[in-house]
């Protein structure tokens, strides 16, 4: 069964990837509708767009990231809105603040938890129903995540529409501090998908191994090389997108001529990312 594609599908597409009209209307014709697929879709017909993962399609919000006392447990959350008119305002952000507050004061380990969790001698459910009713606007907190390390960094982007934990394998002090937070930055900044090539899901490897060889296939050049040169030059594309995309092998953002790995071993030689979450609006 075919699924109507709309001009908005299609702009919605093309502010994704920054792919042409035609281009989007065609590859979420071809995927019936599927904008994952659809970016795939585009991706293995040569198309050079934006790299626009699942977790940044978020509907208007803010994102708060904070700590406990002990620096051992991080924890940041979604509050979402339907307009950002709602989600710039004080109360609301204020609101958003008091609910994080809520989750690590009471060392919450899921959503679920969080939303049962009493604030103001309701549950936060509540709550978020009583300012719905408040403010005639749909608001809820629709992500939760959560990491404990030797320290965790937290850091909220101007505008609380981007958050970071950073986990680190050394105990908290102003040095690790100040190097997690501009850890954080590049988190922000550029976005990777995991610490390190060995923590990148299969899925998104075979992902992207897929696209490397579609996109050879279309490619007049590529026709009649021996297997054993395809297979090189698809490792060779898989370890620059490691490169670029785990980030212990990125370029540090504040000294390109050092990977992150290495910023952290001019710290302590020692000293690494463990995990790191990041949620963004937008």
């Amino acid at each position: 069964m075919s699924v109507t594609i709309t001009a908005s599908d299609v702009n919605k597409l093309r502010q994704q990837t920054g792919a042409g009209m035609m281009d989007c209307r065609a590859a979420l014709q071809e995927t019936n509708g599927d904008f994952e697929a659809a970016i795939d879709f585009l991706r293995k017909k040569g198309q050079k767009v934006a790299d626009k993962r699942s977790d940044r399609d978020a509907k208007e919000g803010v994102v708060i990231a904070s700590t406990t006392a002990d620096h051992k447990t991080g924890i940041v959350i979604n509050l979402t809105s339907e307009t950002d008119f709602v989600a710039k305002n004080e109360d609301f952000i204020k609101l958003a603040f008091s609910f994080s507050n809520a989750a690590i004061q009471n060392n919450c380990q899921s959503l679920e938890e969080l939303k049962n969790t009493m604030i103001d001698n309701v549950t936060i459910s509540d709550k978020l129903l009583e300012t719905v009713a408040k403010i005639g606007e749909k608001i809820d907190i629709t992500r939760f995540e959560r990491i404990q390390a030797e320290s965790v960094v937290a850091y909220n982007h101007a505008g609380y529409r981007v958050a970071v934990l950073v986990g680190m394998n050394q105990a908290h002090n102003e040095g690790i501090e100040a190097c997690g937070k501009d850890v954080a930055m590049q988190i922000a900044a550029m976005n990777p998908v995991a610490v390190d090539p060995a923590s990148v899901p299969e899925t998104t490897v075979a992902r992207e191994k897929d696209i490397i060889l579609e996109q050879m296939k279309a490619d007049p050049k590529m026709a009649g090389k021996p297997e054993e040169m395809l297979n090189k030059i698809v490792e060779g594309k898989i370890n620059a997108f490691f490169k670029e995309n785990t980030l212990l092998a990125q370029p540090f953002v504040k000294d390109g001529g050092k990977t992150v790995a290495e910023y952290l071993k001019s710290i302590h030689a020692d000293l690494t990312v463990t995990a790191f979450n990041r949620l963004n609006i937008g």
